[in-house]
């Protein structure tokens, strides 16, 4: 079946509300390679984020749509084409971070164990910060090792919001 929706291959991005705020999407080549949040620590500048893109245009409106579903509780795994840039590294821990289950938390050190590299707590937390895909990768499952909530770009209120938004939908499921 031949769809009729268009697909972003040059670089663009579109603005979607969300209950932490807007949320700047953007796409190259059919995959979504950024979620930034407004005020977020290691935002690309403007000009890095493209031109202004058509909503219903994928991956735009499939990641919309997702995350309309996530925040309502009704979504725990995104299904999207991402595309993130970074060193090695920060892709491994990127894809790692994908493996955290929906409603769990892992601190730094067992991140740090699962991609093999046990002493590597502070650059995982370095490379967990530079997440350019944030809610989609869920870094806001990463905490202290004490359990305690530290640094995430889009501020620890957000961090909060989305780990107790998770919590809840954990709990009613139980």
């Amino acid at each position: 079946m031949i769809s009729s929706a268009s697909v972003v291959t040059a670089r663009a991005h579109v603005i979607v509300p969300s209950p932490i705020g807007p949320l700047t999407l953007v796409a190259e080549d059919g995959a979504l390679t950024g979620l930034y949040m407004q005020a977020q620590r290691h935002a690309p500048e403007h000009v890095v984020l493209g031109d202004p893109g058509d909503p219903a245009a994928e991956p735009f409106a499939s990641a919309a749509s997702q995350l309309t579903a996530y925040f309502a509780g009704q979504l725990t795994t995104f299904d999207l084409p991402l595309a993130p840039a970074g060193t090695a590294f920060q892709r491994r821990v990127w894809t790692a971070l994908q493996a955290i289950p929906y409603g769990q938390t892992w601190s730094y050190g067992q991140l740090a164990r699962k991609i093999g590299s046990d002493s590597a707590s502070r650059a995982v937390g370095l490379a967990n910060g530079r997440n350019p895909i944030a809610v989609v990768i869920p870094c806001h499952r990463v905490i202290g090792s004490d359990g305690s909530l530290t640094g995430y770009g889009g501020g620890l209120d957000r961090k909060r919001f989305l780990l107790d938004l998770e919590a809840s939908v954990t709990a009613r499921h139980a």
